[in-house]
């Protein structure tokens, strides 16, 4: 093996990627985690004998985990089981009224003919859109760099083409007329960050994604996964230390040198692939001589998405009739949406996902009872809300929610209860705003106009995660260490150190 060293920062599932395809290139590879645990927003809670997800729980392309698995070497059969969620989600209206949102199209299209019979030769068309939609923004453009403009007027056409100028929820309108089944339609963006109103049409890829490969749960839950590449790591010979923040990347004439913690420990490196916000590392970690680009003033521009309250409880009583991945639709839309992403403020009312995994793996919680986390999609910081006095009442609305809907008798049945905001985003995780998924995925920021995987501004540092292409969500992140892998060449290459070929000088 060469003595090329490639640090990681950060252990997100784009981190834990790249920093298995980066030792099957060859690289000596130190993963350069800042908190106690692996998986950054797909860390873990333990509490009573109750297994939390922090964050993901919706595993979709379940594939692209096997690939990496596969290209160590190893067989994904001895680290990890996968196992489908049907319904992939429930999707419950104020009306009384819920959609179970599959796969199979015979059973989306008797439910639209029982709830609004005029739009089931609509949705044919819509699904037939979102596959056309997924053949071009998945197929062919999700893992390809978007570091150089070129590649991004090629795609411009086709991009065109299939309308990504209009709106998620503008181009699913064009075709269904049913307020609830446009909400069942349009909720998905949400999952990545996005708000259905703003995100451009071309994810409505994601569709045709979760209808081509469905939607399914590790074993144990989605840090099952993270510990099953943790285990690889370790099989495989990747430096991992955890609780090493990152204090600052040394740059030498233009190119990584160094990355230094706060801890005082200072590791020499020929290239950095950084899973952190790129929001963060440009600003606090790289000194401004070394920023052409991405000056504070240009990151400062940046939409950052929005951010989530979540809380997690045990109950001491079993719910076996609520699915596990739960869409509770508010009295509003649009207007809910506009409070969040526009407005940021912090609506009276809201929708919730309620995520059960019981209903999948019973061993998440003690036997006889049950788990649960419900999330909110809330502003992230720049709302100024002051979530040290809001987020205890803001709870128990929730709460009440619940007791009143979906979980009666909850309150007497309550083991504990805890919750994170979006200062845990913006403390722990590291977030810019506290922001949930990175940049907000509009067209204006999304492949060429997001970050890029490879820097403009610093040879030999590389990027992956929610804030670069393709973008947030777990398919997303896994593809920007694909799209990583593809720039950097293999260690035993004369001139696998990018960037040092011909280094800008710094300023």
């Amino acid at each position: 093996m060469t003595t090329q060293t490639a640090i990681v920062i950060g252990s997100g599932l784009g981190g834990l990627a790249a920093a298995i395809r980066l030792r099957t290139k060859g690289y000596r590879t130190i993963l350069l985690e800042a908190n106690e645990q692996l998986g950054g927003r797909a860390s873990v809670f333990k509490r009573d004998g109750f297994t939390y997800d922090a964050g993901p729980t919706v595993v979709t392309a379940p594939h692209l985990f096997e690939e990496l698995f596969r290209m160590a070497g190893r067989d994904p059969d001895d680290y990890y089981e996968m196992v489908p969620v049907d319904p992939y989600y429930r999707v419950e209206f104020p009306d009384g009224s819920h959609f179970d949102y599959v796969g199979e199209e015979e059973r989306i299209l008797a439910q639209i003919a029982e709830m609004s019979p005029g739009d089931v030769d609509g949705y044919r068309k819509l699904a037939q859109k979102s596959h056309d939609i997924f053949s071009v923004g998945y197929d062919e453009l999700v893992d390809q760099p978007f570091h150089e403009l070129g590649t991004m007027l090629r795609a411009v056409p086709d991009m065109m083409r299939l309308g990504s100028y209009r709106s998620v929820y503008s181009m699913v309108s064009s075709y269904i007329r049913d307020e609830r089944l446009r909400q069942v339609f349009t909720f998905q963006p949400l999952l990545i960050g996005g708000n259905p109103f703003d995100a451009s049409s071309i994810y409505l890829l994601i569709h045709w994604l979760e209808r081509k490969w469905g939607v399914w749960f590790p074993k144990g839950g989605t840090n099952a996964m993270v510990a099953a590449m943790g285990r690889l790591l370790e099989d495989i010979g990747v430096e991992v230390h955890l609780n090493a923040p990152v204090e600052r990347i040394a740059v030498t004439n233009g190119v990584v040198s160094a990355v230094h913690t706060e801890g005082g420990q200072t590791f020499d490196c020929d290239l950095i692939v950084s899973n952190a916000d790129p929001s963060v590392v440009y600003t606090k970690l790289i000194a401004p001589e070394h920023r052409r680009v991405h000056t504070d003033r240009n990151v400062s521009r940046k939409r950052q998405s929005m951010s989530l309250f979540v809380a997690y409880f045990g109950s001491s009583k079993p719910y076996p009739d609520v699915r596990h991945h739960t869409i509770i639709m508010g009295p509003r839309y649009r207007g809910l949406l506009r409070d969040i992403f526009h407005k940021r403020v912090l609506a009276d009312d809201f929708s919730l996902y309620l995520h059960r995994p019981g209903w999948t793996d019973p061993t998440l919680a003690p036997e006889g009872k049950d788990g649960f986390y419900v999330l909110s999609p809330v502003p992230n910081q720049k709302s100024g809300i002051d979530w040290s006095k809001e987020a205890e009442p803001y709870w128990q609305r929730i709460l009440d929610s619940l007791e009143k809907s979906h979980l009666p008798g909850i309150k007497d049945n309550l083991e504990h209860s805890f919750h994170i905001d979006p200062r845990y985003f913006e403390g722990k995780l590291r977030s810019m705003d506290g922001a949930a998924f990175g940049i907000e995925p509009v067209l204006t920021q999304s492949a060429w106009f997001r970050y890029h995987n490879k820097s403009p501004d610093v040879g030999g540092l590389f990027f992956v995660g929610a804030s670069v292409h393709p973008g947030a969500g777990m398919p997303g992140v896994l593809q920007t260490a694909a799209v990583v892998d593809k720039l950097v060449p293999t260690a035993d290459d004369p001139l696998a150190l990018p960037g040092k070929k011909e280094p800008r000088k710094s300023a």
